[in-house]
């Protein structure tokens, strides 16, 4: 076995599963709606509550800041903790209109690291949350860590057990150019392997990756 770093991990990962596509989505409101409601959740329950809010005609911004709680929590209940996601979605929606005018295109001017604070700063919205609609809503380039991304790093050798998510995303961040599509890219591969070979139970034999060190 050999030794591997963060973009010939990546060149392996494209050449096993090519193009992802990610993120799912029809429009930049949408995806950011997505990423709030997939908290804790698998994404074929929030594409039912989206399903749901699309045919409310609540994809929109001024449409979320006047619905009811309740009205809005019943329409997103197959996303799972709705009144929970519920109440974080208006935490969104309030700021963006707070702040922006309820205009998500004025965000794309907010410099990187300042709007990912600003997102930060909004309750219910975490480091995975804001890394997502930064990268997918709003093609900032800011890598997306995950559950799927932390085994993988921690397993071939990127990073220590005792590593964060700020630690983590350093590691993709200073060893990849900054660019868009490459992290977006990056991320949906990391889920893919997560999902068919990179358990909590590792499964190596016919992994992409097989022939690079790794710990089970």
């Amino acid at each position: 076995m050999r030794a591997g770093g963060v973009r010939e991990f990546y060149e392996a990962l494209m050449a096993a599963y090519g193009p992802q596509g990610w993120w799912p989505g029809q429009s930049a409101t949408e995806i950011v709606i997505g990423a709030i409601l997939t908290q804790n959740t698998n994404w074929g329950n929030v594409e039912r509550a989206i399903e749901n809010l699309r045919s409310a005609g609540m994809i929109d911004w001024a449409a979320l800041r006047d619905v009811e709680h309740h009205r809005l929590a019943e329409l997103i209940r197959p996303a799972g903790y709705f009144n929970v996601k519920a109440r974080r979605l208006k935490n969104f929606v309030n700021w963006l209109w707070g702040h922006y005018g309820g205009d998500l295109e004025r965000l794309r001017d907010v410099p990187l690291e300042t709007l990912r604070e600003k997102l930060l700063s909004v309750n219910g919205i975490g480091r995975e949350t804001a890394d997502s609609i930064l990268l997918y809503a709003l093609e900032r380039p800011t890598f997306v860590v995950d559950a799927y991304t932390a085994r993988f790093a921690l397993r071939h050798g990127l990073i220590d057990e005792d590593a964060d998510y700020e630690r983590l995303k350093a590691v993709f961040e200073e060893g990849l150019e900054r660019d868009v599509q490459l992290f977006n890219e990056y991320h949906a591969l990391l889920v893919a392997v997560g999902k068919r070979h990179c358990r909590p139970t590792a499964r190596c034999e016919g992994c992409p990756l097989e022939g690079f060190e790794h710990r089970t």
